[in-house]
């Protein structure tokens, strides 16, 4: 069966805009399929074009030095990735690493441009979600310095399992000691402890949610106040 093609319905910031506005984007997006542990873009660099995950989801990996970074956001169809663009920035200072596989409406940095200049709805809307972001940055950066790495973890699953498309995906000891900024002795450590609470099972980087009700309730709190700040600026949405 060949693979449908992403619509603006399966984007949560799309998807509130009229109608009007939806054609005309959606007339000038491209459709891709993004590729696990493709890189989008690299930190520094022109922003070429903004990302509408519809099914994919997308890291946003704060680079420390050239072999170490930190993830800051994970981006999927609730959101956007280049929104420099939108602050008429044509550098990110972030990685944009593609973290599970799916579908995305691709504009360009010009073609995003265009479209704000054109639509109020469009602007309004664009501009909130900036706003949520980096709340979830600044939330993402008092988690690192005062919940301890089991928790951390836990938030990280949970927002994992929000993009993804079923209880079971693939994350190595060595990219979630990466992505969360710890010791790979750290991963290992927690990642075992959820398993003895019968949380996950973790075998050879393969994950699979086994009590997502039970990974809330040993999750910090970042998780939630991220998740109730979104649905209080943008409307709420389907959420496991």
């Amino acid at each position: 069966m060949p693979r449908m093609k992403p619509a603006i319905a399966d984007n949560r910031l799309l998807a509130a805009l009229p109608r009007q506005d939806q054609q005309r984007i959606l007339a000038r997006c491209d459709h891709v399929e993004l590729v696990a542990d493709e890189v989008l873009h690299e930190a520094g660099t022109l922003q070429r074009h903004v990302y509408f995950p519809t099914g994919g989801f997308i890291s946003l990996v704060a680079p420390l030095d050239a072999t170490a970074g930190l993830e800051v956001n994970l981006v999927g169809s609730e959101g956007m990735v280049g929104d420099s663009v939108l602050l008429d920035v044509r550098i990110s200072p972030h990685h944009h690493l593609v973290q599970g596989s799916g579908s995305a409406l691709r504009l360009t940095a010009a073609e995003m441009r265009s479209e704000l200049m054109r639509s109020g709805a469009l602007r309004r809307r664009l501009h909130r979600y900036v706003y949520v972001k980096m709340h979830q940055i600044a939330l993402t950066a008092a988690c690192i310095r005062f919940h301890v790495v089991e928790a951390r973890l836990v938030r990280w699953l949970l927002m994992r399992h929000d993009r993804a498309l079923g209880d079971q995906f693939h994350a190595t000891h060595e990219f979630l000691a990466y992505v969360l900024g710890v010791r790979r002795v750290g991963i290992t450590q927690a990642a075992t402890s959820l398993q003895r609470k019968k949380l996950i099972s973790y075998s050879r980087g393969n994950i699979t949610i086994l009590d997502r009700r039970g990974l809330e309730a040993v999750s910090c709190a970042c998780y939630f106040s991220a998740n109730a700040l979104y649905d209080r600026i943008l409307g709420p949405g389907s959420r496991r």
